[in-house]
């Protein structure tokens, strides 16, 4: 069911004129109708303006990117870092600066179509990636493979062993990682994956994000040595975009205890949802991440019929499979989790009966 709302979709909303509880979408920490939050990027907007439509290379610039730039490498563990209005863009930047002759781009399995710029299919299996990693390293030695992946897949291949990565060639591949899902929820000091892929020491790490899923903010980021970075901000393609708003960069640095906040009420609620179930086998997730998923289009439909709408459509296009999903978000109250778990229990006990 595809519905039509009128507001930002939080812990309810509203479709002609009846609540539902929402456990949909990305919004992890809430932020997007948090208040305080809110008020901080009000404030960054009178300050700022609501957009900023010049070049990054313009001969007028606002110190608040760089800033920014400089809060979130810090705060990743890695040398640099470049923001970019959406994730989107950050992805597809990234897949140009590897377009030439000079490189090889390897998909990993279930990698995101961010990541995409040509009709590349990726690999069924990390099986077949290593060895087709392997032929191309033996036969051609002036073309650095690329490999791409996400760094949650929902599978939970990746994050957090990444078992598949650790039996491939990565001191002679550049690695890249989509964190979109990841950053503020996990790893180090919860800044994503980037410490984390270190430790495996590819050829090169670029990690390329959205921040506007737990962190709420509208924006894309590209993380990574102060060589790739500078190479990154010479191409056209950064220059020619316009950049995130300045408001939204402000606002990323200055929320801080928010976010930390949010995370520790995302906690509870993933410790809560869980001890609720009678059956948490029926669910696949990640240790540490607010999103279930399921395969009976049943149970979305007996929620449905009880007022709670889940993630529930085919991704990332209408011949793809259906992607069932809970999602759990700091907004959400103690009793909303308490009643999602009863439906689902008493959903299950009624299969046995």
């Amino acid at each position: 069911m595809t519905s039509k709302i009128d507001s930002f979709p939080g812990r309810e909303i509203v479709i002609k004129g009846k609540k539902f509880l929402y456990f949909g979408g990305t919004a992890y920490f809430g932020t997007q109708t948090d208040r305080e939050f809110q008020n901080i990027f009000i404030t960054n907007i009178k300050k700022y303006g609501t957009g900023y439509g010049a070049s990054r290379k313009s001969n007028v610039q606002l110190s608040i990117y760089r800033e920014a730039e400089n809060y979130l490498s810090n705060w990743v563990g890695c040398e640099d870092c470049a923001t970019l209005s959406s994730g989107y863009l950050a992805g597809q930047l990234i897949c140009n600066l590897f377009s030439s002759k000079q490189y090889r781009l390897f998909y990993t399995p279930n990698s995101h179509s961010a990541l995409y710029q040509t009709n590349i299919k990726p690999y069924i299996t990390y099986s077949a990636l290593n060895i087709a990693l392997r032929d191309h390293l033996a036969s051609n030695t002036d073309v650095i493979p690329v490999i791409l992946l996400d760094s949650i897949d929902f599978s939970g291949y990746n994050y957090p062993q990444f078992q598949g990565l650790t039996s491939l060639p990565l001191d002679k591949c550049i690695l890249v990682a989509d964190d979109s899902h990841g950053i503020g929820q996990i790893g180090p000091e919860n800044s994503g994956v980037f410490q984390i892929l270190a430790r495996l020491k590819p050829l090169d790490l670029l990690i390329c994000c959205s921040l506007g899923k737990a962190l709420g903010i509208d924006a894309g980021a590209i993380f990574g040595t102060s060589t790739r970075i500078k190479e990154v901000l010479k191409t056209d393609f950064y220059a020619g975009a316009s950049p995130a708003s300045p408001a939204s960069m402000a606002t990323l640095i200055q929320a801080e205890e928010i976010y930390k906040s949010k995370k520790g009420i995302l906690d509870f609620n993933m410790v809560l949802f869980l001890n609720e179930l009678n059956d948490q086998k029926k669910f696949t997730y990640i240790e540490g991440f607010p999103v279930f998923g399921y395969s009976d289009p049943e149970l979305t439909k007996f929620l449905l019929n009880n007022s709670i709408i889940v993630t529930d459509f085919n991704y990332p296009s209408e011949d793809a499979s259906l992607k069932s999903r809970i999602v759990l978000t700091a907004s959400h109250a103690e009793e909303d989790i308490k009643k999602l778990t009863s439906l689902i229990n008493s959903f299950y006990d009624k299969e046995l009966n």
